[in-house]
Parts: structure tokens; sequence; C-alpha cells
């Protein structure tokens, strides 16, 4: 597959007066509407139906778009048009609690599966994307609760939320995950072209993991996402051609258990990451690199973190890529706790595509 290249954006700096409004008006709660997408020139709104960041070059993601819009309340309908040949937006409505328990949900390509409002729920089960899947959305779900009690490191199983393997073009947004036994999101081998948005992550060991793989190919945007209360793989990027970490927000991680190890953010490999504008709060080890991997750090905040903050390499560029709208860094936990997870309005008036 090729790189697209958009063009340079004039630089992403702000006034302090811009910064000073912004944060002001998080904290009077006035952002609502007007900050949902209307700023004039924003790359990216907060609840587009269409990705940005890496999942929108190469052809783009458009998920089930043009297919039939469905919508599922049982583990049956939703396996049956999750792993159809054609193309189909499935709204989930209500909990579905899968059968037996960790049970896989196989995802085919074309596919946008999306929560009906904050209702849509997978309790207990994985979504599961096979080498060679692509053009897949995955949005305003909550899925949680496959943990199984008294293995907290998994070694047994492999119960995460959502795995894949060998695919392209996959954008995960504004879910929420919580208490799985595994890898809340393991993005594996040779994954490529994907954005993981507005996502919160709670309550976990392993949260977020890329790589597996020898090679070189992964391109992956990762942006306005909550960790909080994950002990590591927040995440961990093994092996990444270009890694693209944004307005993330990670807070109060730890493990009561072994609190000598937990962690942020992982270059590994030769992995090239780019981490601009997040907020870290009481994290151990916030982003740390291996000596084969390159990680460029540039306008995040930390308070009360320990342990390494690795920083070397010159890593790459992301505007040479792609536009995004680049968030203060100290307006990043008002943004992400207000917009992040599931939100009312997707998957309800207007299928997201």
């Amino acid at each position: 597959m090729t790189h697209l290249r958009g063009k340079r954006l004039p630089g992403a700096g702000s006034t302090l007066a811009a910064v000073l409004g912004l944060v002001a008006a998080l904290g009077l709660g006035a952002v609502g509407e007007a900050d949902a997408g209307s700023a004039p020139g924003a790359a990216a709104d907060r609840f587009a139906d269409r990705p940005h960041g890496f999942a929108s070059l190469a052809g783009g993601t458009s998920g089930g778009s043009g297919g039939k819009v469905v919508t599922v309340t049982d583990q049956a309908s939703l396996a049956r048009y999750a792993a159809a040949a054609e193309p189909y937006v499935i709204r989930v409505r209500g909990k579905i609690t899968a059968e037996p328990f960790g049970a896989v949900i196989e995802v085919a390509s074309d596919k946008t599966i999306v929560g009906a409002g904050r209702s849509g729920e997978l309790v207990q089960g994985e979504l599961h994307l096979a080498p060679g899947t692509h053009n897949v959305i995955i949005r305003n779900l909550t899925i949680r609760d496959s943990a199984v009690e008294g293995d907290w490191d998994c070694k047994n199983t492999d119960f995460d939320g959502i795995q894949m393997d060998t695919v392209h073009h996959v954008w995960v947004d504004h879910n929420r995950f919580s208490n799985i036994c595994d890898g809340q999101l393991d993005i594996r081998k040779d994954s490529e072209y994907v954005t993981v948005s507005y996502n919160r992550f709670e309550n976990n060991n392993k949260t977020l993991g890329l790589g597996w793989t020898t090679n070189l190919r992964t391109q992956i945007t990762i942006d306005h996402n909550w960790f909080a209360h994950t002990k590591q793989r927040n995440p961990s990027v093994d092996n990444a051609a270009y890694a693209h970490l944004y307005n993330n927000y990670l807070t109060a991680q730890a493990d009561p258990g072994d609190p000598v190890w937990t962690y942020g953010n992982w270059s590994r490999g030769r992995t090239r990451m780019v981490i601009e504008n997040s907020y870290y709060q009481d994290v151990q080890h916030p982003y740390q690199a291996d000596a084969t991997a390159e990680l460029v750090q540039r306008g995040s905040i930390l308070r009360n973190t320990t342990g390494r903050h690795d920083t070397w390499g010159a890593a790459f560029e992301p505007r040479e890529f792609y536009d995004y709208r680049l968030d203060p860094a100290a307006a990043v936990p008002a943004l992400v706790q207000r917009f992040s997870g599931p939100q009312e309005h997707i998957g309800r008036a207007r299928p997201a595509h």
C-alpha cells in the first residue's frame, strides 16, 4: 500500500488568549455543540461520521456506507450481519451478552458496527477481524466484562475486547472498554491505516497493544482517548512505521498488586512515535522508547509523573501525511472527559457510516 500525503498546514501553535479562552469555556460547560465540529477550519470534528488520521488515507475508511442499515438486539443477529459478505451498517441497541463466556464475533470487511446512543453494549464477548479484513468502523459501543476472576494476567485465555490481525483501514471511535480479560484493543501483525479516537479505556491490566510483528508497516493515529486505572499498554506500540499520539489523557494508572511496574506510552522495536499535547496525571513511566525506536514528544503536560520520560530520534512529521486539529494540552482533561466514550446522539437519528 502507498502512503498519501496531505498538504502541510500553517503552524499549530495557539496564542495564550486562545488557550485561556478554550479552557474557560470548557470549565463553564459552554463548548457543547459549537465545539463538536463547527470550529472554522477544523480538520476533524468531535463526532464526524468519517475518520481522520491514518484511517482517512489511501482510499479512506467508509465502513458499511451504502449498505443496508439494520438494528440488532441479540448475539445471533449481530454475528450474522457482522460476518456477511455484503456491506452493512449495524446498529446495536441494548445489551448483548455473548455466550459462551468469551465468545468471538467475526467482523467481515465493509462493516460499520455502531451503538444506538449509549445503549449498545457487548458483554463478555470479542469482536474479531481476521487477516485481510478491511474497511471497518466500530463506534459508540461499550465492550466490557470478559475478565476472568483471579486471572489478572490472562495467560491462559485470549479474551480481547477487539482483536484484529493484518487488517487495513479500520476506525475505532467513541467506544468504552472496561474489565476485559486480555487486551481491550489488540491491533496485531501488519495492520495498516488505523485510527483510534475518543475512546475510554478503563479498569484493566493490558489496554491497547500494537505489533507482534518484525515488519515495519503499521500506520496508526491515536487521539483524544482516556486511559484511566489501566496498568500497561497505554499504548504499547511495537514495530510501527508511524505512530501518532495526540491529545490523549492518561490518569490514575496504578495496580495495587504490583505498584512497581505500570507505564503509559511505549515506543518499541523500530517504532517511530510522535506524541503531542497529551496530559499525564499520576502516571509512572509516562512515555518510554527502546534504544532501537524513536520518540518525539512536544507540548504535553505532566503532573505527578515518575520514571522514564524518553525522547530520542526524529521520528516523522504527521502533517506531511494529513491535517489535524491539535487541542491545547491544558484543555485535554476537560475535552476528553466530556467527548470520549459513547454519545447519546451517535447511531440514532442519522446512522453513522
